[in-house]
């Protein structure tokens, strides 16, 4: 039977329900509050938008999704990454695979996801509205509709909130969902950054502004566990403030209890060559350039804008030469090399962030059909639930499925 249905939010996973919704058969309005679509679409991989991460098996969809994966279960199971790819190149939006198994349109422009989406919807006969919801309108535990900002109220058999979480307010996502989930008598986890710049400590990065490091692997360290809580290997940027970048982005999700000093990141800026094999590299080089100073030997190491900062942390003085340089001094060279420390002071702020940690609690809502166990008839997907994974596509993949099951559970 027909139902009538309210979608609240136009971003990845409130398209992807709202046009799903309307193919089975059902009478959809779609309220957002921006007059595009997909604002936050249109920005996601630098505006190239990393669609889904073409990973085939189930366990490890669930092992990049970073809090509360086994939640995702069904959402994954019923609509994986290939199915992803299948439904956008349906749409006429040819894929390509890159690095990581990262998922992008051949045409590297997000516009491209954006107006696939946007086609789908209509295509479908989605009625949009222009609309900044203020509440819901619940009765007796079952939600009737909402009520607007412009004071008009919508009815309809079920309501979808895909407002997404508070990462990018620009684009709309400004948590309003968190106060739609409290109404009904949902626990929202606080909201806060996930893959996300880090600050540090060390002023040095701000002289390092624009130097982006490739191939390098970095180990996050736990002063207060005294352990390693995350490794990785790829690329980081050096920012005014500290840290970006995508292994910098995959570390934050893992730091749970920010506290100023208490992780550092050992960068090893060599990762093929072991000690041993730059100790002989630089005794070769030493060797062949004995009178160059040691500042200018670096270069061929180290990019151009690294050398100085890189020299000055050694404590030799950069006008050394090589035929002067000792074996503790060649050993302290090396140590750098391979473990460059930076200690985290903070995340950056949340408006930063390209996704929110925290959320709609996960144990209110059924994972089989993302329906409220609280509030009949209300379901949530995308970001406003306490879900959140690595960078590669993970969590489009996230909105996509979610969005994918309540459509067919309504």
């Amino acid at each position: 039977m027909s139902k009538s249905v309210l979608v609240i939010g136009a971003g990845a996973s409130g398209l992807m329900a709202a046009g799903m919704c309307a193919e089975n058969g059902n009478t959809v309005t779609l309220l957002e509050k921006n007059d595009k679509v997909g604002r936050k679409l249109m920005i996601t991989g630098k505006g190239r938008c990393n669609v889904t991460n073409a990973c085939t098996m189930l366990n490890d969809l669930i092992e990049n999704v970073t809090v509360n994966g086994r939640f995702l279960y069904t959402a994954f199971s019923r609509f994986m990454p290939n199915d992803t790819m299948d439904f956008f190149e349906s749409l006429g939006v040819p894929l390509k695979i890159e690095r990581g198994n990262r998922v992008f349109p051949v045409s590297d422009k997000a516009v491209d996801i954006v107006d696939a989406l946007n086609g789908f919807v209509k295509s479908n006969g989605v009625k949009r509205i222009q609309e900044t919801v203020k509440s819901l309108i619940i009765e007796e535990q079952t939600v009737k509709g909402v009520k607007c900002e412009s004071g008009k109220e919508y009815f309809a058999d079920a309501v979808v909130v895909a407002t997404g979480g508070k990462s990018y307010p620009q684009t709309g996502s400004t948590g309003d969902g968190y106060i739609f989930a409290r109404q009904a008598g949902h626990t929202v986890e606080k909201p806060k950054p996930s893959l996300v710049p880090l600050e540090c400590h060390e002023g040095f990065c701000s002289q390092l502004k624009g130097l982006s490091l490739r191939n390098i692997s970095i180990k996050i360290y736990d002063n207060e566990k005294f352990r390693e809580i995350y490794s990785d290997f790829g690329e980081m940027l050096f920012t005014h403030f500290g840290v970006s970048g995508p292994v910098i982005l995959s570390a934050s999700s893992h730091i749970r209890d920010m506290q100023s000093g208490r992780y550092e990141i050992h960068i090893d800026l060599k990762p093929a060559l072991t000690f041993e094999q730059l100790d002989k590299r630089l005794i070769r080089e030493f060797k062949e350039s004995p009178s160059k100073a040691i500042i200018n030997i670096m270069n061929s190491l180290l990019p151009k804008s690294l050398v100085p900062v890189f020299v000055k942390l050694t404590g030799i003085h950069p006008a050394t030469k090589a035929n002067q340089v000792t074996k503790d001094m060649r050993y302290e060279i090396i140590n750098l090399l391979k473990d460059f420390k930076l200690t985290v002071t903070d995340f950056r702020p949340i408006e930063e962030a390209v996704i929110t940690s925290g959320g709609v609690n996960v144990k209110e809502i059924d994972p089989k059909t993302m329906e409220s166990k609280l509030c009949k008839n209300l379901y949530f997907c995308g970001e406003v639930i306490d879900v959140d994974a690595y960078t590669g596509g993970f969590n489009l993949q996230i909105a996509f499925s979610t969005g994918h099951l309540v459509a067919n559970s309504i």
